[in-house]
């Protein structure tokens, strides 16, 4: 690769040297010279319907890859993407933020330019409080340093970061002379050897260890050093809402979510009354924890995070989730022989009765034995992810999800961001009528890009997240014939589902549709949702 020339080109060569293959976005006039460099160069961009769909698919992107971008063009673009920006601070997902801005040539005397909302700087202040890093290139000998330094932050934190693009800073020639440095967390050895100490001591004294696997050990990527543990270990492990399919959920030792009261009875049951619950990059939050029904004794904890590790009710700063997981692979932890630990329930072989009408319960079930090894599942917020939570994973980072920030109309454009990092991978999304009609019309971005998600519609006329806490006409939707928009799209295939035959019938033609977007609107009874929804639910109205 030719050595950059431009401020444009080096952002851009960062980039792709840190993994990343295409850049989601919306087109503006203060972005439109970036985009004109991007067309050029190799990465794709993907333009999509609108800036929060490319802010998702960005997202989703990342989770499956690694780094994403997004590019947008100043304010009316830029704020769009405040929010996705914000879900990927929340659920740590290195995003990068490319805004192009007003040249700093235009900006003399403060004219009042189109965009503008308050200052020239109101949205770099804005972005200063959702990313890890941010940055304005308008000093082309500080432009690669800058670039390399937030990115950096990206890749070290798990974080987004914000980078303005003035658009006469575009081609502005560059000549970096220095190396770049990569940013590092603190490490604290004497820290981190005693916390290894204090660690082995409790766990090879406890009768009955468990580990609660968090996301932090998918977005550092220490899923192998994990599994190892475990392996050596025998502790039984499970997962959270937001870490679901951290490792395969066919593993022997997995027991299945925990989520309090909200989750399987004798998965609680089990991790509450361990005397030595191991807690590894875990998010300890208000729907990882069933609303706070779960009951959790710091007294008998070690939880790790990429910042610091707690021990009952020791805190040993600088020692990361990474180190502490290398460390403690190499420590002399005893073997467990045997368990009496829980395993997800076994899937079960359904018979489809002709005109049966369909169930939340029903289908479910049937689409745990539909998805295989190349499914990747994206659950939108509401019953369409805590349905999903007893489906099993086949394979690890298999399941996509707002499960901490929950902000709707996140799976469709997630399934662009996820099928464009991995190509091996379909995307089946799980999305309520609500959700989709947010974000929805991302499939015309599938379509335009030739991707095939499967895209399950629960159809039941609203929010039925909230109808059992408090209802009203607020939570009604207008009803839409979900079946007909790949007529309007002009690609795809779309099924109306009432029943059980009419379910099997759709899903085995998705499955031959390999290379066809397929929408299939299930219609539900309004008042039909999971068990998982009914605590949920009944946990959140306690607050309204």
């Amino acid at each position: 690769m030719a050595a950059a020339k431009t401020i444009g080109d080096y952002l851009i060569q960062r980039l792709h040297a840190h993994g990343a293959r295409h850049v989601f976005g919306v087109p503006g006039d203060y972005a439109l010279s970036f985009f004109h460099e991007l067309e050029s160069s190799n990465l794709q961009v993907i333009n999509t319907c609108d800036e929060q769909g490319a802010g998702f698919a960005a997202d989703a992107y990342a989770r499956v890859k690694g780094l994403g971008a997004v590019c947008v063009t100043y304010c009316v673009g830029g704020l769009k993407v405040a929010n996705t920006t914000a879900q990927a601070f929340a659920e740590k997902s290195p995003v990068v933020v490319i805004s192009g801005a007003p040249g700093t040539n235009e900006r003399i005397k403060s004219p009042l330019l189109h965009h503008k909302v308050r200052d020239f700087d109101t949205q770099l202040k804005v972005f200063e409080q959702i990313t890890i890093a941010s940055t304005a290139l308008d000093n082309p000998q500080t432009a690669c340093r800058e670039i390399d330094r937030v990115i950096d932050a990206a890749l070290c934190h798990k974080r987004p970061v914000y980078i303005e693009l003035p658009r006469n800073m575009v081609s502005v020639k560059i000549q970096p002379d220095y190396l770049p440095q990569e940013t590092s967390l603190p490490s604290d050895d004497n820290a981190l050897n005693e916390a290894l100490l204090e660690a082995k001591t409790i766990i090879n004294t406890s009768k009955k260890p468990v580990i609660i696997a968090g996301i932090e050990l998918h977005r550092y990527g220490l899923q192998d050093e994990f599994l190892q543990f475990i392996d050596k270990t025998h502790i039984p492990v499970a997962s959270t809402p937001l870490s679901k399919s951290v490792i395969s959920e066919h593993h022997p030792l997995h027991m299945g979510i925990y989520e309090g009261a909200i989750g399987r009875e004798e998965v609680r049951d089990y991790v509450e009354s361990s005397d030595c619950l191991i807690l590894m990059g875990t998010f300890m939050t208000d729907i990882n924890l069933g609303m706070f029904t779960a009951h959790l004794d710091q007294g008998r904890s070690i939880y790790a995070t990429s910042e610091k590790v707690y021990i009952h009710y020791h805190t040993y700063e600088d020692v990361s989730l990474g180190n502490f997981l290398k460390g403690i692979l190499q420590t002399d932890i005893n073997k467990r022989e045997h368990t009496d630990s829980p395993h997800p329930e076994s899937l079960q072989q359904l018979q489809p009765v002709a005109g049966k009408t369909i169930t939340i319960t029903y289908l479910y079930q049937r689409l745990n034995s539909f998805i295989d090894r190349n499914t990747v599942i994206i659950a939108d917020t509401g019953d369409a992810m805590f349905g999903a939570m007893d489906m099993t994973i086949h394979k690890e980072t298999k399941f996509l999800s707002p499960a901490y920030y929950a902000s709707m109309g996140f799976a469709v454009p997630a399934s662009i961001g996820a099928q464009l990092a991995n190509p091996n991978l379909r995307p089946l999304v799980l999305v309520g009528d609500g959700a989709f009609q947010m974000t929805g019309m991302e499939l015309s971005t599938a379509a335009r890009y030739d991707l095939s998600p499967i895209v399950i519609i629960l159809n039941n006329s609203g929010y039925g997240t909230e109808r059992p806490m408090l209802d009203g006409c607020f939570n009604d939707v207008q009803t839409w014939k979900y079946s007909g928009l790949p007529d309007i799209l002009k690609a795809g295939r779309g099924f109306s589902i009432k029943t059980e035959d009419q379910l099997e019938d759709a899903l085995q033609l998705s499955r031959q549709y390999t290379k066809d977007i397929c929408v299939l609107d299930v219609q539900i009874d309004s008042a039909d949702r999971s068990l998982a929804l009914e605590r949920m639910t009944k946990a959140f109205a306690k607050q309204i």
